[in-house]
Protein backbone atom coordinates (compact mmCIF):
# COMPACT_ATOMS: atom_id res chain seq x y z
CA UNK A 1 0.00 0.00 0.00
CA UNK A 2 2.86 2.33 0.81
CA UNK A 3 4.64 1.72 -2.34
CA UNK A 4 1.50 2.36 -4.34
CA UNK A 5 1.03 5.59 -2.74
CA UNK A 6 4.51 6.94 -3.17
CA UNK A 7 3.63 6.17 -6.62
CA UNK A 8 0.79 8.21 -7.01
CA UNK A 9 2.18 11.23 -5.41
CA UNK A 10 5.56 11.27 -7.16
CA UNK A 11 6.44 14.37 -8.96
CA UNK A 12 6.25 15.11 -12.90
CA UNK A 13 6.84 18.17 -15.05
CA UNK A 14 8.44 20.62 -14.45
CA UNK A 15 10.57 22.34 -11.39
CA UNK A 16 11.81 25.21 -9.62
CA UNK A 17 15.15 25.16 -8.00
CA UNK A 18 13.48 25.20 -4.48
CA UNK A 19 10.98 22.69 -5.70
CA UNK A 20 13.79 20.17 -6.78
CA UNK A 21 15.84 21.03 -3.35
CA UNK A 22 12.83 19.98 -1.65
CA UNK A 23 12.90 16.40 -3.74
CA UNK A 24 16.44 16.19 -2.89
CA UNK A 25 15.76 16.43 0.48
CA UNK A 26 12.98 14.06 0.20
CA UNK A 27 15.33 11.37 -1.56
CA UNK A 28 12.90 11.35 -4.48
CA UNK A 29 15.88 13.14 -6.85
CA UNK A 30 19.57 11.56 -6.35
CA UNK A 31 20.56 12.48 -10.10
CA UNK A 32 20.43 15.55 -11.99
CA UNK A 33 21.70 15.52 -16.33
CA UNK A 34 23.39 18.46 -17.05
CA UNK A 35 23.08 18.60 -20.88
CA UNK A 36 24.14 20.72 -23.53
CA UNK A 37 23.21 19.71 -27.36
CA UNK A 38 26.05 19.10 -29.74
CA UNK A 39 26.04 20.35 -33.61
CA UNK A 40 24.33 16.72 -34.21
CA UNK A 41 21.15 17.66 -32.01
CA UNK A 42 22.56 15.07 -29.28
CA UNK A 43 22.56 15.82 -25.78
CA UNK A 44 26.13 15.87 -24.39
CA UNK A 45 27.00 16.38 -20.46
CA UNK A 46 26.87 14.84 -16.94
CA UNK A 47 25.01 13.25 -14.08
CA UNK A 48 25.55 15.18 -11.17
CA UNK A 49 24.55 14.00 -7.55
CA UNK A 50 21.83 15.51 -6.42
CA UNK A 51 23.06 17.27 -3.29
CA UNK A 52 26.09 18.30 -5.33
CA UNK A 53 23.70 20.01 -7.54
CA UNK A 54 21.36 22.01 -5.48
CA UNK A 55 24.00 23.37 -3.55
CA UNK A 56 26.60 24.90 -6.30
CA UNK A 57 26.44 23.25 -9.85
CA UNK A 58 23.35 24.43 -10.58
CA UNK A 59 24.88 27.84 -11.35
CA UNK A 60 27.66 26.09 -13.56
CA UNK A 61 29.98 23.39 -14.75
CA UNK A 62 32.87 22.88 -16.79
CA UNK A 63 33.37 20.57 -19.86
CA UNK A 64 35.87 20.30 -23.12
CA UNK A 65 35.10 22.54 -25.91
CA UNK A 66 35.82 19.67 -28.50
CA UNK A 67 31.43 18.71 -28.28
CA UNK A 68 31.19 21.67 -30.71
CA UNK A 69 34.12 20.61 -33.15
CA UNK A 70 33.75 16.71 -33.70
CA UNK A 71 31.64 14.47 -35.96
CA UNK A 72 28.97 12.18 -35.58
CA UNK A 73 31.73 9.30 -34.06
CA UNK A 74 32.97 12.21 -31.70
CA UNK A 75 36.26 12.53 -33.59
CA UNK A 76 38.03 15.29 -33.53
CA UNK A 77 38.57 16.32 -36.62
CA UNK A 78 41.52 19.43 -38.04
CA UNK A 79 40.27 22.73 -39.90
CA UNK A 80 37.93 24.35 -37.01
CA UNK A 81 38.53 28.47 -36.08
CA UNK A 82 37.02 27.57 -32.64
CA UNK A 83 39.21 24.82 -31.18
CA UNK A 84 42.21 22.35 -31.99
CA UNK A 85 44.60 20.02 -30.68
CA UNK A 86 46.89 23.34 -31.16
CA UNK A 87 45.08 25.36 -29.14
CA UNK A 88 45.05 22.39 -26.51
CA UNK A 89 41.31 22.10 -26.24
CA UNK A 90 40.62 24.08 -23.28
CA UNK A 91 36.73 24.15 -21.36
CA UNK A 92 33.43 25.62 -21.93
CA UNK A 93 31.14 26.68 -19.41
CA UNK A 94 27.65 25.34 -19.04
CA UNK A 95 25.38 27.12 -17.99
CA UNK A 96 21.85 25.47 -16.77
CA UNK A 97 18.79 27.22 -17.98
CA UNK A 98 16.65 26.66 -14.59
CA UNK A 99 13.95 27.06 -17.09
CA UNK A 100 14.29 23.88 -18.45
CA UNK A 101 14.61 22.26 -15.46
CA UNK A 102 12.31 19.07 -15.33
CA UNK A 103 11.49 15.49 -13.81
CA UNK A 104 12.73 13.00 -16.12
CA UNK A 105 9.52 10.00 -15.37
CA UNK A 106 11.54 7.06 -17.02
CA UNK A 107 14.40 7.77 -15.43
CA UNK A 108 14.58 6.34 -11.80
CA UNK A 109 15.26 9.81 -9.17
CA UNK A 110 16.63 11.78 -11.78
CA UNK A 111 16.13 15.13 -13.41
CA UNK A 112 17.15 16.88 -16.74
CA UNK A 113 18.27 20.74 -17.35
CA UNK A 114 19.45 21.92 -20.37
CA UNK A 115 22.46 23.83 -20.31
CA UNK A 116 23.49 27.27 -22.23
CA UNK A 117 27.12 27.04 -23.40
CA UNK A 118 29.40 30.11 -22.75
CA UNK A 119 32.74 30.94 -23.33
CA UNK A 120 35.06 30.37 -20.39
CA UNK A 121 36.74 33.38 -20.05
CA UNK A 122 34.09 36.18 -21.22
CA UNK A 123 30.90 34.24 -20.22
CA UNK A 124 29.45 35.17 -23.17
CA UNK A 125 27.52 32.19 -25.26
CA UNK A 126 29.74 30.35 -27.94
CA UNK A 127 28.35 32.06 -31.29
CA UNK A 128 27.97 28.16 -33.48
CA UNK A 129 26.43 26.57 -30.37
CA UNK A 130 23.02 25.29 -31.57
CA UNK A 131 21.12 26.92 -28.79
CA UNK A 132 22.83 30.87 -29.17
CA UNK A 133 22.01 30.54 -32.89
CA UNK A 134 18.56 29.95 -32.43
CA UNK A 135 18.43 32.88 -29.42
CA UNK A 136 19.93 35.01 -31.93
CA UNK A 137 17.47 34.69 -34.09
CA UNK A 138 14.34 34.92 -32.13
CA UNK A 139 16.05 37.92 -30.37
CA UNK A 140 15.82 39.24 -33.69
CA UNK A 141 11.82 38.65 -34.00
CA UNK A 142 11.55 40.24 -30.64
CA UNK A 143 12.72 43.66 -31.54
CA UNK A 144 10.33 43.49 -34.63
CA UNK A 145 7.35 43.10 -31.90
CA UNK A 146 7.06 39.26 -32.98
CA UNK A 147 7.20 35.28 -31.09
CA UNK A 148 7.32 32.38 -33.26
CA UNK A 149 5.35 29.61 -32.18
CA UNK A 150 6.72 26.17 -34.00
CA UNK A 151 6.36 22.53 -33.81
CA UNK A 152 8.05 19.62 -34.89
CA UNK A 153 6.68 16.61 -35.78
CA UNK A 154 8.86 13.27 -35.50
CA UNK A 155 9.18 10.16 -37.56
CA UNK A 156 10.97 7.14 -36.53
CA UNK A 157 11.52 3.45 -36.49
CA UNK A 158 10.61 0.95 -34.04
CA UNK A 159 12.59 -2.15 -33.95
CA UNK A 160 13.23 -5.60 -32.75
CA UNK A 161 16.28 -5.76 -32.39
CA UNK A 162 17.97 -3.63 -29.18
CA UNK A 163 20.77 -1.34 -29.74
CA UNK A 164 23.44 -3.86 -29.27
CA UNK A 165 21.72 -6.46 -31.20
CA UNK A 166 21.39 -4.15 -34.42
CA UNK A 167 25.16 -3.13 -33.56
CA UNK A 168 26.22 -6.95 -33.87
CA UNK A 169 24.23 -7.69 -36.34
CA UNK A 170 26.01 -5.05 -38.75
CA UNK A 171 22.58 -2.94 -38.95
CA UNK A 172 21.57 -5.84 -41.13
CA UNK A 173 18.62 -7.70 -41.33
CA UNK A 174 16.64 -5.88 -39.04
CA UNK A 175 13.04 -6.56 -38.08
CA UNK A 176 10.42 -3.26 -37.93
CA UNK A 177 8.17 -4.21 -35.35
CA UNK A 178 5.39 -4.31 -37.49
CA UNK A 179 4.99 -6.00 -40.83
CA UNK A 180 3.33 -3.76 -43.22
CA UNK A 181 2.28 0.04 -43.98
CA UNK A 182 0.72 0.81 -40.78
CA UNK A 183 -0.47 4.68 -41.41
CA UNK A 184 -3.15 5.56 -39.33
CA UNK A 185 -3.49 1.42 -38.28
CA UNK A 186 -4.73 0.98 -34.99
CA UNK A 187 -3.84 -2.74 -34.71
CA UNK A 188 -0.76 -2.28 -36.21
CA UNK A 189 0.64 -0.10 -33.81
CA UNK A 190 -0.74 -1.73 -31.23
CA UNK A 191 1.90 -4.14 -31.49
CA UNK A 192 4.12 -1.11 -30.32
CA UNK A 193 2.39 0.01 -27.62
CA UNK A 194 4.64 -1.20 -24.93
CA UNK A 195 7.33 1.66 -26.40
CA UNK A 196 4.79 4.06 -27.41
CA UNK A 197 2.70 4.26 -24.47
CA UNK A 198 6.05 4.67 -22.58
CA UNK A 199 7.15 7.36 -24.94
CA UNK A 200 3.64 9.18 -24.68
CA UNK A 201 3.52 9.21 -20.64
CA UNK A 202 7.11 9.62 -20.19
CA UNK A 203 7.36 12.48 -22.22
CA UNK A 204 3.78 14.31 -21.16
CA UNK A 205 5.12 13.62 -17.74
CA UNK A 206 8.59 15.36 -18.03
CA UNK A 207 6.30 18.71 -19.12
CA UNK A 208 6.16 18.05 -22.88
CA UNK A 209 2.81 18.17 -23.36
CA UNK A 210 1.95 15.19 -26.03
CA UNK A 211 -1.24 15.29 -28.14
CA UNK A 212 -1.18 11.94 -29.69
CA UNK A 213 1.10 9.20 -31.18
CA UNK A 214 0.55 7.33 -35.18
CA UNK A 215 1.47 4.72 -37.06
CA UNK A 216 2.96 6.22 -40.10
CA UNK A 217 3.55 5.24 -43.91
CA UNK A 218 5.68 1.78 -43.59
CA UNK A 219 6.02 -0.83 -40.83
CA UNK A 220 7.18 -0.43 -38.09
CA UNK A 221 7.41 3.44 -38.48
CA UNK A 222 5.53 5.65 -35.95
CA UNK A 223 5.22 9.75 -35.85
CA UNK A 224 4.94 11.62 -32.42
CA UNK A 225 3.16 14.73 -32.33
CA UNK A 226 3.29 17.79 -29.02
CA UNK A 227 2.08 20.91 -28.28
CA UNK A 228 3.42 23.64 -30.44
CA UNK A 229 5.36 26.40 -28.15
CA UNK A 230 7.93 29.36 -28.45
CA UNK A 231 10.43 28.73 -30.90
CA UNK A 232 13.43 28.36 -28.08
CA UNK A 233 11.03 26.07 -25.88
CA UNK A 234 10.00 23.59 -28.82
CA UNK A 235 13.93 23.20 -29.64
CA UNK A 236 14.30 22.14 -26.08
CA UNK A 237 10.91 19.84 -26.17
CA UNK A 238 12.80 18.10 -29.35
CA UNK A 239 16.09 17.59 -28.27
CA UNK A 240 14.65 15.66 -24.94
CA UNK A 241 12.06 13.83 -27.12
CA UNK A 242 14.70 12.21 -29.46
CA UNK A 243 16.91 11.66 -26.37
CA UNK A 244 13.77 9.77 -24.31
CA UNK A 245 12.64 7.97 -27.69
CA UNK A 246 15.65 5.83 -27.40
CA UNK A 247 16.24 5.58 -23.91
CA UNK A 248 12.23 4.12 -23.39
CA UNK A 249 13.03 1.47 -26.20
CA UNK A 250 16.01 0.70 -24.82
CA UNK A 251 14.40 -0.07 -21.61
CA UNK A 252 12.52 -2.41 -23.41
CA UNK A 253 14.70 -4.21 -25.27
CA UNK A 254 14.27 -2.64 -28.31
CA UNK A 255 15.81 0.38 -30.49
CA UNK A 256 14.12 3.39 -32.63
CA UNK A 257 15.99 5.27 -35.57
CA UNK A 258 15.53 8.62 -36.54
CA UNK A 259 17.72 8.00 -39.78
CA UNK A 260 16.49 10.19 -42.55
CA UNK A 261 16.61 6.94 -44.77
CA UNK A 262 17.46 3.73 -43.00
CA UNK A 263 16.53 1.65 -45.42
CA UNK A 264 16.45 1.70 -49.02
CA UNK A 265 13.02 -0.19 -49.73
CA UNK A 266 11.52 1.74 -46.70
CA UNK A 267 9.70 5.09 -46.15
CA UNK A 268 12.10 7.86 -44.82
CA UNK A 269 11.67 9.73 -41.49
CA UNK A 270 10.90 13.39 -41.98
CA UNK A 271 10.85 16.42 -38.89
CA UNK A 272 7.69 18.49 -40.76
CA UNK A 273 8.61 22.06 -39.24
CA UNK A 274 4.99 24.15 -38.16
CA UNK A 275 5.49 27.52 -38.09
CA UNK A 276 3.61 30.86 -37.46
CA UNK A 277 4.48 34.34 -35.88
CA UNK A 278 2.42 36.51 -33.39
CA UNK A 279 2.42 40.11 -32.04
CA UNK A 280 2.81 41.31 -28.21
CA UNK A 281 -0.61 41.13 -27.67
CA UNK A 282 -1.08 37.49 -28.65
CA UNK A 283 -2.48 38.45 -31.88
CA UNK A 284 -1.50 35.76 -35.03
CA UNK A 285 0.18 38.00 -37.18
CA UNK A 286 -0.22 35.32 -39.99
CA UNK A 287 -3.75 35.64 -40.34
CA UNK A 288 -6.06 38.00 -42.10
CA UNK A 289 -9.84 37.41 -42.55
CA UNK A 290 -9.17 39.38 -46.25
CA UNK A 291 -6.79 37.69 -47.63
CA UNK A 292 -6.37 34.99 -49.96
CA UNK A 293 -6.66 31.84 -47.73
CA UNK A 294 -6.52 33.81 -44.75
CA UNK A 295 -3.00 34.70 -45.58
CA UNK A 296 -1.43 38.73 -44.06
CA UNK A 297 0.91 40.36 -46.08
CA UNK A 298 3.91 39.37 -42.72
CA UNK A 299 3.03 35.84 -43.64
CA UNK A 300 3.22 35.95 -47.45
CA UNK A 301 6.59 37.73 -46.88
CA UNK A 302 7.84 35.10 -44.60
CA UNK A 303 6.84 32.60 -47.02
CA UNK A 304 8.46 34.41 -49.92
CA UNK A 305 11.77 34.46 -47.54
CA UNK A 306 11.74 31.20 -47.01
CA UNK A 307 11.17 30.20 -50.77
CA UNK A 308 14.10 32.66 -51.90
CA UNK A 309 16.78 31.30 -49.47
CA UNK A 310 15.43 27.54 -49.81
CA UNK A 311 18.40 25.98 -51.42
CA UNK A 312 20.90 28.15 -48.39
CA UNK A 313 18.99 27.31 -45.55
CA UNK A 314 18.57 23.33 -46.85
CA UNK A 315 21.63 21.95 -45.21
CA UNK A 316 20.29 22.95 -41.72
CA UNK A 317 17.39 21.06 -42.83
CA UNK A 318 19.28 17.77 -44.51
CA UNK A 319 23.06 17.97 -42.45
CA UNK A 320 23.83 14.38 -43.43
CA UNK A 321 24.93 12.29 -46.28
CA UNK A 322 21.98 10.26 -45.74
CA UNK A 323 19.92 13.37 -45.07
CA UNK A 324 19.37 13.28 -49.39
CA UNK A 325 18.57 10.02 -49.51
CA UNK A 326 15.21 10.35 -47.77
CA UNK A 327 14.23 13.11 -50.95
CA UNK A 328 12.32 10.66 -53.72
CA UNK A 329 9.56 11.14 -56.02
CA UNK A 330 6.44 9.08 -54.62
CA UNK A 331 7.12 8.91 -50.88
CA UNK A 332 5.87 11.93 -49.72
CA UNK A 333 8.76 13.53 -49.14
CA UNK A 334 9.50 16.74 -51.06
CA UNK A 335 11.39 17.24 -54.03
CA UNK A 336 10.70 20.64 -54.72
CA UNK A 337 11.29 23.81 -53.25
CA UNK A 338 7.75 25.27 -53.46
CA UNK A 339 4.49 26.83 -51.74
CA UNK A 340 0.77 25.05 -51.87
CA UNK A 341 -2.30 24.60 -50.07
CA UNK A 342 -2.78 21.45 -48.40
CA UNK A 343 -0.42 20.22 -50.59
CA UNK A 344 1.75 16.96 -49.42
CA UNK A 345 3.84 17.03 -52.35
CA UNK A 346 5.22 20.87 -52.15
CA UNK A 347 8.23 21.63 -49.62
CA UNK A 348 6.58 24.30 -48.30
CA UNK A 349 2.96 23.12 -47.18
CA UNK A 350 0.01 25.79 -46.05
CA UNK A 351 -2.00 24.69 -43.37
CA UNK A 352 -5.25 25.99 -41.30
CA UNK A 353 -6.07 28.38 -43.91
CA UNK A 354 -8.58 30.58 -43.26
CA UNK A 355 -8.19 30.19 -39.76
CA UNK A 356 -6.41 31.92 -36.50
CA UNK A 357 -4.36 29.01 -37.27
CA UNK A 358 -2.92 29.29 -40.64
CA UNK A 359 0.50 28.45 -40.86
CA UNK A 360 3.68 27.19 -42.65
CA UNK A 361 4.91 23.67 -42.41
CA UNK A 362 8.21 23.02 -44.08
CA UNK A 363 8.46 19.61 -44.90
CA UNK A 364 11.76 19.54 -46.19
CA UNK A 365 13.69 18.51 -42.92
CA UNK A 366 14.39 14.73 -42.05
CA UNK A 367 14.27 13.43 -38.42
CA UNK A 368 18.29 13.54 -38.08
CA UNK A 369 18.05 17.38 -38.26
CA UNK A 370 19.24 19.70 -35.15
CA UNK A 371 16.09 21.53 -34.45
CA UNK A 372 17.63 24.47 -32.98
CA UNK A 373 19.63 25.05 -36.19
CA UNK A 374 16.67 23.97 -38.52
CA UNK A 375 14.84 26.85 -36.80
CA UNK A 376 16.78 29.33 -36.63
CA UNK A 377 17.75 28.81 -40.41
CA UNK A 378 13.65 29.14 -41.23
CA UNK A 379 13.76 32.17 -39.01
CA UNK A 380 16.28 33.93 -40.69
CA UNK A 381 15.22 33.31 -44.17
CA UNK A 382 11.31 34.20 -43.15
CA UNK A 383 12.78 37.22 -41.01
CA UNK A 384 14.52 38.65 -44.44
CA UNK A 385 11.67 37.99 -46.22
CA UNK A 386 9.58 40.50 -44.04
CA UNK A 387 12.04 42.97 -43.96
CA UNK A 388 12.72 43.32 -47.63
CA UNK A 389 9.22 42.80 -48.10
CA UNK A 390 9.38 40.39 -50.81
CA UNK A 391 6.48 39.68 -53.09
CA UNK A 392 5.33 35.53 -52.93
CA UNK A 393 5.31 33.54 -55.62
CA UNK A 394 1.96 32.50 -57.41
CA UNK A 395 0.97 29.12 -55.50
CA UNK A 396 1.38 25.53 -57.36
CA UNK A 397 -1.07 23.56 -58.10
CA UNK A 398 -0.85 19.72 -58.65
CA UNK A 399 1.91 16.98 -58.43
CA UNK A 400 5.11 18.56 -57.76
CA UNK A 401 6.49 15.27 -58.37
CA UNK A 402 5.85 15.58 -61.81
CA UNK A 403 6.44 19.21 -62.69
CA UNK A 404 9.78 20.45 -64.41
CA UNK A 405 11.32 23.85 -64.67
CA UNK A 406 10.08 24.62 -60.49
CA UNK A 407 12.61 24.92 -57.76
CA UNK A 408 14.50 21.97 -56.68
CA UNK A 409 15.32 21.16 -53.10
CA UNK A 410 19.54 20.40 -53.46
CA UNK A 411 19.83 17.07 -54.49
CA UNK A 412 23.24 16.20 -52.12
CA UNK A 413 24.83 17.35 -49.21
CA UNK A 414 28.07 19.08 -51.23
CA UNK A 415 25.68 21.37 -53.11
CA UNK A 416 23.46 22.08 -50.14
CA UNK A 417 26.79 22.93 -48.21
CA UNK A 418 27.69 24.85 -50.81
CA UNK A 419 24.66 27.00 -51.21
CA UNK A 420 24.94 27.24 -47.21
CA UNK A 421 28.52 28.54 -47.72
CA UNK A 422 28.14 31.52 -50.13
CA UNK A 423 24.55 32.40 -48.82
CA UNK A 424 25.01 37.03 -47.47
CA UNK A 425 21.48 36.11 -45.63
CA UNK A 426 23.07 33.71 -43.38
CA UNK A 427 26.07 34.92 -42.53
CA UNK A 428 24.07 38.62 -41.89
CA UNK A 429 22.22 36.29 -39.71
CA UNK A 430 24.46 34.39 -38.09
CA UNK A 431 27.77 35.65 -38.53
CA UNK A 432 30.87 34.56 -40.97
CA UNK A 433 32.71 32.44 -38.47
CA UNK A 434 29.01 30.31 -37.76
CA UNK A 435 28.46 29.73 -41.05
CA UNK A 436 31.99 28.37 -41.84
CA UNK A 437 31.97 26.70 -38.60
CA UNK A 438 29.07 24.43 -39.81
CA UNK A 439 30.38 24.54 -43.50
CA UNK A 440 33.46 22.67 -42.08
CA UNK A 441 31.15 20.12 -40.36
CA UNK A 442 29.44 19.43 -43.93
CA UNK A 443 33.19 19.05 -45.83
CA UNK A 444 34.35 16.60 -42.62
CA UNK A 445 30.91 14.42 -43.51
CA UNK A 446 31.25 14.65 -47.36
CA UNK A 447 35.24 13.87 -47.26
CA UNK A 448 34.31 10.59 -44.62
CA UNK A 449 31.93 9.44 -47.49
CA UNK A 450 33.92 10.00 -50.34
CA UNK A 451 36.73 7.64 -49.11
CA UNK A 452 34.37 5.09 -47.77
CA UNK A 453 33.39 1.90 -49.85
CA UNK A 454 29.69 0.77 -49.61
CA UNK A 455 28.21 -2.65 -49.39
CA UNK A 456 26.06 -1.52 -52.37
CA UNK A 457 29.34 -1.13 -54.52
CA UNK A 458 31.05 -4.01 -53.13
CA UNK A 459 27.60 -6.22 -54.20
CA UNK A 460 27.42 -4.30 -57.70
CA UNK A 461 31.26 -4.82 -58.60
CA UNK A 462 33.24 -7.78 -56.54
CA UNK A 463 32.56 -10.05 -59.52
CA UNK A 464 31.14 -7.64 -62.56
CA UNK A 465 33.76 -5.19 -62.24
Amino acid sequence: MLREETKKTRRTGKLTLEELRELVGTGEIDTVVVAQVDMQGRLMGKRFQAEFFVNSAWEETHCCNYLLATDMEMNTPDGYKSTSWEAGYGDYVMKPDLDTLRVIPWLEGTALVLCDVLDHHTHKEVPHSPRAILKKQVDRLEGMGMTANMATELEFFIFKQSYEEAGAQGYRGLNPVSNYNEDYHIFQTTKEENVMRAIRNGLNGADIPVECSKGEADAGQEEINVRYSDALKMADRHSIIKNGCKEMAWQQGQSVSFMAKWSYEAAGNSSHVHQSLWGKNGESLFHDPAGEYGMSKVMRQYLAGLLKHASEITYFLAPNINSYKRFAEGTFAPTKAIWSLDNRTAGYRVCGDGTKAVRVECRVGGADLNPYLAMAALLAAGIYGIENELELEPEFRGDAYGSADIREIPKNLRDAAQEMKSSNMLRNAFGDDVVEHYAHAAKIEQDEYDRRVTDWEVARGFERA
